[in-house]
């Protein structure tokens, strides 16, 4: 499975190579999201293999509003280029593939700082996506074959069963004796205890808090008081927690980087 996002502010222009990657991809499976602003990309896509990525895009959807919105924008990247050096930025495991689709030109010699694979300019030509499109797979899939298959979370409740892989979890919650999955798609909550998953997510996850249990996959940034996710999200970290969590981190990040 290769999962694409396609982040610009145009819908002509998602529908248009959204169809292209659909032509193209006859013997891959592929999952292809949209998102028509910044935010949306930062809130829902995470674990991405392939960014298709607008550079001078709004930061939120059209009509949004909220009520610490002085306090939202600061913290959101004011264009794509912004959002390609934040995703660069971070120790995250999966970082995408990052292809810009742009009508400048100008902006062509910035693409080489943040390590972009392929540059293209509107309007796309069907011929170049397919040649930078096929080079975009053959890489994807040369690392996804070094990889350990995804693992998952099996959810047995009195209701139904799910399973949830680990790499769409940003963080469980602890609350009134329930768990709260944060994920991608939304939230998700059962009746379990987070030490026992705690003890079963152990090389993946790490317990910052007696409330949360984080995936060190998605941590954006980190100080002693707080761990801030890709998503956005920022959460208290014990001060007890604090030098144990440091080092779970790094020795997870050097694993990763040892698997690739």
């Amino acid at each position: 499975m290769i999962k694409i996002a396609i982040c610009d502010d145009e819908p002509n222009i998602r529908h248009y190579l959204a169809a292209l990657i659909q032509k193209q991809c006859v013997s891959h499976e592929t999952e292809v999201a949209e998102y028509a602003s910044l935010r949306e990309y930062l809130s829902r896509g995470a674990g991405t293999d392939l960014l298709f990525l607008d550079i001078e895009m709004p930061q939120e959807p059209d009509g949004f509003r909220e009520a610490e919105s002085e306090h939202t924008a600061q913290s959101l990247p004011r264009n794509g280029m912004e959002l390609a050096r934040r995703i660069r930025d971070t120790d995250a495991f999966l970082q995408p593939l990052i292809i810009f689709v742009t009508g400048y030109e100008k902006y062509v010699y910035d693409a080489f700082d943040v390590d972009a694979f392929q540059y293209l300019l509107k309007p796309v030509d069907e011929q170049r996506f397919s040649e930078v499109f096929a080079r975009a797979v053959e890489r994807i899939l040369a690392k996804q074959s070094r990889q350990p298959d995804t693992r998952s979370l099996l959810i047995q409740s009195a209701h139904r069963n799910k399973t949830v892989p680990l790499d769409s979890i940003y963080y469980i919650e602890s609350r009134n004796h329930k768990v709260i999955l944060h994920l991608k798609e939304g939230l998700f909550s059962y009746y379990a205890r987070i030490g026992e998953l705690e003890d079963e997510l152990t090389d993946q996850f790490f317990r910052i808090h007696k409330g949360y249990l984080i995936n060190l996959s998605y941590v954006d940034s980190y100080s002693r008081t707080e761990v801030e996710l890709t998503n956005g999200e920022r959460l208290l970290i014990s001060r007890y927690k604090y030098a144990d969590f440091v080092k779970a981190y790094l020795r997870f990040v050097k694993g990763r980087l040892a698997d690739e």
